[in-house]
C-alpha cells in the first residue's frame, strides 16, 4: 500500500480514536473525524464506508499491532509466558492512549471482546505446548486465565498503570506459580 494512504489511513485512525475518548463512540461524526484527521469528509468515505466500518477496522488494526508485537514469529507456544506476558504490558504501556481507550470506552465493548479472544487463543496454545496436570480442565483454565489476565489489564489501564510492566508481569507469575503451579517456569 502506497504510504500516502498509510498515512491518511493512520490519521483518519488516530483522529477516530481521539473523539471517541473525548465524546464517546455515538456522538462522532464523520465530520468531525475528516476535521480532526485534517481531510476531507470525501477522503474518510474513501477509505471507510461509515463510523462503523472505521470502528471495525481500527479494532482489527490495533489487535493485529498488539499480536504480532507480542508474539513477533507468529507462535504464542514458542514465546515464553513471562515474556510473552512482559511485552504485553510493555506495548499497551507506550500505546497507553489507544489502547486505554479502546479497551474501556463504553463505546467500544468489541474491542475487549475480541481482545479477550485473540488472548484466548494464545493461553490455550501456550496450555497444549506445556501442558496441564490429569485433573485440570483445560477450556476452565483457559477460561479463567483470559479473565484474569483481561481484567488485570484492564484494572492496570483504569487505574493510569500504576505500576511497571515487569512489576505487574512478576506479581501476576507470582500469582500463577503459587496458585495455579502450571506454568512449568521458573
Amino acid at each position: 500500500m502506497d504510504r500516502r494512504i498509510l498515512k491518511t489511513r493512520q490519521a483518519i485512525m488516530e483522529a477516530f480514536i481521539g473523539l471517541i475518548e473525548e465524546r464517546g463512540f455515538e456522538k462522532i461524526t464523520i465530520h468531525a473525524i475528516a476535521d480532526r484527521a485534517n481531510v476531507n469528509r470525501g477522503t474518510v468515505y474513501l477509505h471507510f464506508t461509515d463510523k462503523y466500518d472505521l470502528l471495525e477496522q481500527c479494532i482489527e488494526t490495533y489487535l493485529q499491532l498488539l499480536y504480532e508485537s507480542c508474539i513477533p514469529d507468529g507462535e504464542p507456544g514458542k514465546v515464553p509466558s513471562k515474556a510473552l506476558l512482559l511485552r504485553t504490558f510493555e506495548f499497551l504501556e507506550h500505546h497507553a492512549l489507544v489502547y486505554s481507550t479502546l479497551m474501556t470506552s463504553k463505546g467500544v465493548p468489541a474491542f475487549r471482546k475480541r481482545m479477550m479472544a485473540m488472548m484466548e487463543i494464545s493461553i490455550e496454545e501456550h496450555i497444549k505446548s506445556n501442558g496441564i496436570g490429569p485433573s485440570m480442565n483445560r477450556e476452565i483454565l483457559t477460561q479463567f486465565l483470559t479473565i484474569a489476565v483481561a481484567g488485570l489489564v484492564e484494572w492496570w489501564i483504569i487505574k493510569s498503570m500504576p505500576y511497571t510492566p515487569s512489576e505487574m508481569v512478576d506479581q501476576l507469575m507470582m500469582i500463577l506459580e503459587h496458585n495455579l503451579n502450571l506454568l512449568g517456569e521458573p
